[in-house]
């Protein structure tokens, strides 16, 4: 079981949950439910009426969504720290993707009485304020690439971006990015052949290593020049 001054501490390595007052981060875990899935489990589906707000205890899940022609975009992944589905509790629409669990993993389920009753608080009024901001910026940032920047530099930015966590972005990057080519292809809206090819490109150039289900940053600081790129 996980105790709140556990999960208060699992959260805190997020650098949206370590800036809320400490009045805030008890309210928001005290008022939470620690429920489990398993590898394969959907958390909830597109078009589902929003009825908590979510954040990632253990494991990861993926944001995803279906093209008439039956093929899985996925949008985010989410790990340890990460909060999402408020967007449904504040709009009232349905849930806008899929969130499915890669990996037996776990959620701290904060339903909508309980968000509603956290959104009367200033401080965390203003915090969630802050999350959609940022959400808003790493979608314009994913539309800027798709429209100007190269296959090879997109490729780069995401790796980037996975290494400090995908939607946690923290300040410091991990080496091992834990995602197979076909979820990065799926994310990028590549296919696996084109895919393999840049990182081919990068293996070869010693900025990465190549495993199953995995890639390793060898290079950190030859990875950001190229993300740099146009």
């Amino acid at each position: 079981m996980d105790s709140k001054t556990d999960l208060l501490a699992r959260f805190a390595a997020n650098p949206w949950f370590a800036q809320l007052p400490q009045a805030e981060r008890k309210a928001l875990v005290d008022a939470g439910e620690v429920v489990r899935f398993a590898a394969g489990d959907m958390l909830y589906r597109k078009g589902d009426v929003g009825t908590s707000f979510l954040g990632v205890i253990a494991g990861a899940f993926k944001v995803s969504t279906l093209g008439e022609d039956g093929r899985e975009a996925i949008l985010v992944v989410m790990e340890p720290g990460n909060w999402f589905g408020e967007a449904s509790l504040l709009d009232g629409l349905p849930r806008p993707h899929d969130v499915t669990a890669i990996e037996p993993s776990s959620v701290l389920v904060i339903g909508a009485p309980a968000f509603e009753r956290l959104m009367r608080r200033t401080a965390f009024a203003r915090a969630l304020g802050a999350l959609l901001c940022s959400r808003v910026r790493a979608l314009y940032g994913l539309v800027e690439d798709a429209m100007l920047r190269s296959t090879s530099t997109r490729i780069a930015r995401r790796l980037l971006s996975l290494a400090r966590g995908d939607t946690t972005m923290a300040a410091d990057a991990r080496s091992r990015v834990g995602v197979s080519q076909e979820a990065l292809a799926m994310m990028l809206g590549i296919t696996r052949q084109t895919l393999s090819k840049e990182l081919k490109v990068l293996a070869r150039d010693g900025v990465l290593a190549l495993g199953y289900g995995r890639i390793e940053v060898l290079l950190p600081l030859e990875l950001e020049k190229r993300a740099a790129r146009a």
